[in-house]
Parts: structure tokens; C-alpha cells; sequence
């Protein structure tokens, strides 16, 4: 896992550390020491850590003006033992949300399990998102049947073609064009 890298070819249109609203602001980036690790893997120092210990990410691209962002996340997504979503949500997503963003585009790709607790923040998230979306993008199939399994699907937008976009080809602004064309032709 440690050569793992986030996506850097979007980093000439954005780069979270050194945007003054993002929660990561001002974060300084070690390219040769190993702090963080997902059980006994080290992870790549370019993830950032949000709280959790087995789940991290990177924020790819924010847009305030059209209120979206673009996250991608790496590990096990542990609600059970870690509470993670209580974690990013708190952290994370209400840090984003207070300037601005309702539409949440999750990476999964790299998310290698889930563990469920209960839905109470993903109930939250999804109320608080008004007139917004969290679409969960090539997540894996087996990870998508354990949200579908306890009904965490309601409160995103996946399945379908998310599950398999080649993004790395789109440039944030096309990327998100595209999820968004499919998000609203889903909800209408």
C-alpha cells in the first residue's frame, strides 16, 4: 500500500494544503518518512490522516463556486470498531459544508472493506445536504452490497455506471460534469 499514491495529475488546478478553506490547509507533506499505516501496511505520506486509523484520504478538488469536491479514500472504512464516518463527517465534511460544498464526490477504489454500525450520521449527511449528493464512485462490488445490504444506499447516489469511470482520463471540471449529469438524471 505504500506506493500508493493519491491522484496528482489534478494538482495544477488544485492542491488542498494550500487552499486557505480546506481543512488540510497549511499541511506539510513528508515524500520519505512513513507515519501513517493501515493495520501493518504503510501507507503513502501524500494520504492525509482525518482522525481515523484505518481509513484516510485526499481531498483531489474542491469548487466553491459550483460546491462540490472530490475526495479520494483509501483503507478499510471501519464504522464499527473506529466510527469513521462519525469522524469524517465531524472533521471533515461539516468543515466543508460550512463553506459551501453539497456535493460530495467519494473515490472508492482503494476502500478495501466496510464495517457497519448504524446510519445515524449518514442520515445526518444526507439531510443536511438540501438541494446536494454524495455519489460514491468505483467503489468495489463487494463494498457496494454491504451498503445496499444494510440500506446505507438511500443516502447515496451508486451503482450503475459509477462503478466503473475511468476519472484519471476527465480533467475535476469534466470529471465532475459527468457525475453530475448522472446523479440528476438518477434523482429525476
Amino acid at each position: 500500500m505504500h506506493e500508493i499514491e493519491p491522484y496528482f495529475n489534478w494538482r495544477d488546478h488544485y492542491i488542498s494544503s494550500e487552499d486557505e478553506r480546506s481543512p488540510f490547509y497549511e499541511k506539510e507533506y513528508s515524500e520519505f518518512e512513513f507515519s501513517d499505516q493501515v493495520y501493518n501496511y504503510l501507507l503513502h505520506p501524500q494520504w492525509d490522516n482525518f482522525g481515523s486509523s484505518t481509513l484516510f484520504m485526499k481531498i483531489l478538488y474542491t469548487d466553491y463556486h459550483e460546491g462540490y469536491t472530490v475526495i479520494e479514500l483509501i483503507g478499510e472504512w471501519n464504522d464499527a470498531i473506529n466510527n469513521d464516518i462519525m469522524t469524517f463527517k465531524r472533521d471533515i465534511v461539516e468543515h466543508l459544508m460550512f463553506e459551501g460544498i453539497d456535493k460530495f464526490i467519494l473515490i472508492g477504489e482503494n476502500v478495501l472493506n466496510f464495517h457497519y454500525s448504524d446510519d445515524c450520521y449518514y442520515e445526518e449527511w444526507f439531510d443536511e445536504l438540501d438541494d446536494g449528493y454524495i455519489a460514491m464512485v468505483n467503489f468495489h462490488e463487494h463494498v457496494i452490497r454491504e451498503f445496499n445490504e444494510i440500506h446505507l444506499d438511500q443516502y447515496f447516489v451508486l451503482g450503475g455506471e459509477l462503478e466503473d469511470v475511468s476519472w484519471r482520463t476527465y480533467s475535476p471540471e469534466q470529471f465532475y460534469t459527468k457525475i453530475n449529469a448522472y446523479v440528476q438524471k438518477r434523482l429525476a
